[in-house]
């Protein structure tokens, strides 16, 4: 009797010829293959899903205030000054107008004091002591508060001029902006490579030409952002004008006189006992998100045209 196992027989394919027995370097491979494309899904996934998160809060924030505010919108709205107390009717005309005075203000400040110190950490001061200095009073101004930087400009400005103004307000902001544009500007820099500088430099490019024209130009799209990141985190404040441009309810134009804001009209009005005031607090709200929704589209939008254009 033969002692030798029975030989299997290898599957036959569809036009009938006999394949080969698998190996266990094929299946092993084919394993690895289905195991690869599972993880690659399931963190495809994750990340879909992490995208959700992040964006459900904006749309339920932006839902939420387009279902108590857009009823009240209309023209007397972006027209009229507040109404006096009792009165229905009235706007935030002149609280609009005031934020946009307020953060032109602080942007002209703010934007270019920032990427100037954010240039001179990452082209000129490595391994500087005012360095460290300035990256240091950078992170910790990045993590005040904004009441406390509100009183530090009523003590610095406001009790010297003896009055509140739309100035002592915008400098307040500006400060505010100032280390997120900073730190960004820093970090997009040191993303340009090294080899683009040198090869500007072997031109005879002076080096100030070189930061202005190739280093800025080539990390513009993040400095941008990081721009465009300081601008909506201060739109919003309301603590700092508390204390600096304390708001007005009628129309003022000029930077040495109190001056409204829609953060502080809003707030006055979610702290009165009175609903007309309600709706027109839920209505400012509505207003402010989509001022700063629109101002940060259309800067990316232009951002994206000038880089595609210096691409070209």
């Amino acid at each position: 009797m033969s002692t030798d196992p029975t030989p299997i027989e290898a599957p036959a394919d569809d036009n009938g010829f006999m394949r080969p027995p698998m190996d266990f370097q094929t299946r092993r491979m084919r394993w690895n293959s289905m195991r690869r494309h599972a993880v690659n899904h399931l963190v495809t996934g994750l990340a879909l899903l992490s995208t959700l998160l992040v964006i459900a809060p904006l749309v339920a924030i932006l839902a939420y205030l387009i279902y108590k505010g857009a009823s009240s919108l209309n023209m007397a709205f972006f027209t009229q000054i507040p109404a006096p107390v009792g009165e229905p009717g009235g706007g935030m005309a002149n609280a609009i107008l005031g934020s946009g005075i307020i953060l032109a203000l602080a942007s002209s400040m703010g934007i270019p004091v920032g990427i100037a110190a954010g240039v001179y950490l990452a082209e000129y001061g490595r391994g500087r002591m005012l360095a460290m200095a300035v990256r240091f009073t950078a992170d910790v101004l990045n993590g005040v508060p904004s009441i406390v930087m509100g009183i530090a400009i009523y003590s610095l400005i406001v009790m010297r001029q003896m009055h509140f103004s739309a100035f002592s307000g915008g400098v307040a902001l500006a400060i505010m902006m100032v280390p997120t544009i900073t730190r960004t500007t820093e970090e997009m820099l040191a993303t340009v490579p090294h080899a683009v500088r040198e090869a500007a430099l072997g031109l005879g490019v002076p080096k100030w030409r070189t930061v202005v024209s190739v280093s800025l130009r080539t990390a513009s799209p993040g400095i941008i952002t990081g721009c465009m990141l300081a601008f909506a985190r201060v739109a919003g404040e309301t603590a700092p004008l508390l204390f600096t441009a304390f708001g007005n309810q009628f129309w003022s134009y000029k930077l040495n006189e109190p001056i409204a804001a829609l953060p502080l009209q809003i707030y006055i009005y979610a702290i009165s006992p009175y609903d007309e005031w309600h709706r027109l607090a839920w209505a400012g709200s509505l207003v402010l998100i989509l001022m700063i929704m629109m101002s940060v589209t259309l800067v990316r939008i232009y951002a994206g045209r000038g880089a595609l254009k210096g691409a070209s």
